[in-house]
C-alpha cells in the first residue's frame, strides 16, 4: 500500500503526532478504535495491510513515530543492541509514551469512542510502546498487543494499580527464531503480566523478527473476540 492510496497524514495538535485514519466500508459508526504502531525505522504504512483482516466495526488508525531516522523512517526511541541486550534512550521512550497518551485521548474524543472500546497494538518497538501506554495508564485503553515486542523494564515504577490492570486484556505474539528480540522477552512479558494480573495469551511462531501471516490472523481473531465490542 502506498501513501497515495491512503487518506492524508494528519498532525494532532495536542500530541504533535502524525496519523492516518483508514476509511471503513461500513457506514455505521465504528464501535472499536484500534491504534497501530510501527517498529523502529518504519512508518505508518507498514501495518496498513492488517485492515482486511479486521472486523468491519473497527476504526483503524495508523500512527507515525515522532523521531526521524531517515527518509520515511521513524522511531519511538533510539535503541542499540549489545551483548547485554537492547539499550534504549529512556527519555525519548517516556516522551513518546506521553505523546501517545495525548493522541489516544484526542482520537477518542474525535470518534466518540471511549477507553473501554480502545485497543493499542504494534510491531516490535510499536508493541513496546503499546504495552508502555496500557500498563502505565490502564484507564486509557481496554487492551494492547505485543507483536514481536517486549515490555520495557524502565516503566516498572509507573505501572498502574492492579485493580485497573485487571481490566486490561493483552495478546503476545512472538517468533521463536527472533534474533533481534529473542523469545525470552515474550516469556518475560508473559510472566510479568501474570504477576500484574493482566489477562493475556502468548502465541509462538516458527519464524524470526517479523509479523507473519499466522501472527496477523491470530491477532485479528483475538481482537474480534474482545470485550470491547460489548463494553458499555
Amino acid at each position: 500500500m502506498t501513501a497515495s492510496s491512503l487518506p492524508p497524514a494528519i498532525e494532532d495538535t495536542a500530541s504533535g503526532l502524525i496519523y492516518r485514519a483508514l476509511p471503513r466500508d461500513n457506514t455505521q459508526a465504528a464501535e472499536v478504535l484500534l491504534l497501530l504502531l510501527h517498529g523502529v525505522g518504519g512508518n505508518e504504512l507498514n501495518l496498513a495491510g492488517l485492515q482486511p483482516l479486521l472486523d468491519e466495526r473497527v476504526q483503524l488508525v495508523l500512527l507515525r513515530a515522532p523521531l526521524v531516522f531517515g527518509p520515511q523512517q521513524y522511531g519511538w526511541f533510539q535503541v542499540s543492541f549489545g551483548p547485554d541486550g537492547p539499550r534504549i534512550d529512556a527519555q525519548q521512550a517516556e516522551s513518546s509514551r506521553r505523546q501517545l497518551l495525548q493522541l489516544c485521548t484526542s482520537l477518542q474524543q474525535q470518534y466518540g469512542i471511549n477507553a473501554a472500546h480502545t485497543v493499542l497494538a504494534g510491531f516490535s518497538q510499536g508493541g513496546i510502546m503499546s504495552a508502555g501506554v496500557a500498563l502505565t495508564a490502564p484507564d486509557s485503553v481496554a487492551g494492547f498487543s505485543l507483536l514481536s515486542g517486549r515490555i520495557l523494564p524502565e516503566i516498572a515504577p509507573i505501572i498502574g494499580e492492579k485493580s485497573a490492570l485487571s481490566q486490561l486484556t493483552a495478546f503476545i505474539g512472538h517468533g521463536e527464531l527472533d534474533d533481534k528480540l529473542p523469545i525470552a522477552w515474550a516469556e518475560r512479558a508473559d510472566a510479568w503480566l501474570t504477576e500484574l494480573g493482566v489477562p493475556h495469551q502468548l502465541q509462538r511462531y516458527a519464524h524470526g523478527h517479523q509479523l507473519g501471516a499466522e501472527m496477523a490472523q491470530d491477532f485479528a481473531a483475538w481482537l474480534a473476540a474482545g470485550s470491547w465490542f460489548s463494553a458499555g
